[in-house]
């Protein structure tokens, strides 16, 4: 089977959106990522109608939880309502028939100690029914988040050590990051000992400015082939969320089929 090579793509009908990219795999929210509310599946037919169609379309689903989640936070009020959160979109990720379910790293605050954000990430997956491999992604900016820097990272694994974790690398985050894209593969991996799915992305921003703002390959400032060279190490499935829609997100899955 071709590596698959697709895109973050609307979640009312994401096979329809797979087929007009020419993807074989795609990335979705289950809802608003911007709430709190229980995540729901906007496929008609709910979340078995979407598992059959991806099935009979052969196209893998990813889900990306919401953006608000932050398990490795200090706030009571912000920590527990995250693992609720993500224990609910992986339920349901899990009847959607998806490979997994994408988390950002999250972050405290310059007055908590780090230990305790880290900490924190292995009482959540101590607590985790993982019905699917959950995927924790390297973010781009902050200086106190649990997956910008690679040191970070390590810590992080370690205190998940024993868990089935997953790893998903974004490249506009890591060139954001301040991670050097060359070598980024074998050095995580080193870490991690695994990674699960590639975001392909160009960055609008410079290296390690911190700032997460995407765009399409050869319009930032990452080398397009720097991007495909990440795939090609990573091996495993790769998701654009690069803007321009059908248009411009076709032309990048093109892109990376024709080089990776």
């Amino acid at each position: 089977m071709d590596q698959r090579i697709g895109a973050h793509v609307d979640q009312i009908d994401p096979i329809a959106e797979a087929a007009a990219r020419g993807a074989n795999v795609v990335q979705i929210f289950l809802g608003d990522p911007q709430k709190w509310s229980k995540p729901s599946v906007a496929f008609v037919g709910g979340a078995a109608a979407l598992k059959a169609a991806a099935s009979a379309a052969d196209v893998e689903i990813f889900v990306h939880s919401p953006y608000i989640i932050n398990i490795a936070s200090t706030n009571n009020r912000i920590r527990i309502p995250s693992r609720k959160l993500l224990q609910q979109t992986v339920e349901l990720a899990a009847e959607c028939g998806a490979s997994g379910v994408i988390v950002h790293g999250g972050h405290v605050t310059k007055d908590d100690d780090p230990a305790v954000g880290f900490d924190n990430w292995r009482k959540a997956f101590a607590g985790l029914d993982l019905m699917v491999p959950v995927l924790i992604e390297n973010t781009a900016g902050g200086e106190f988040a649990m997956a910008r820097r690679l040191e970070a990272l390590d810590r992080l694994w370690h205190a998940v050590e024993g868990y089935d974790v997953g790893f998903c690398l974004d490249t506009c985050h890591a060139w954001a990051g301040g991670i050097e894209l060359v070598d980024a593969v074998d050095r995580i991996k080193a870490i991690t000992g695994r990674i699960d799915l590639v975001h392909a992305n160009d960055s609008r921003d410079g290296f390690d400015s911190g700032r997460d703002r995407h765009d399409n390959f050869g319009a930032g400032n990452i080398s397009p082939e720097a991007i495909a060279a990440v795939i090609r190490a990573a091996g495993c499935p790769a998701v654009c969320e690069t803007p321009g829609g059908v248009e411009g997100q076709s032309a990048d899955i093109e892109y990376l089929r024709s080089h990776v």
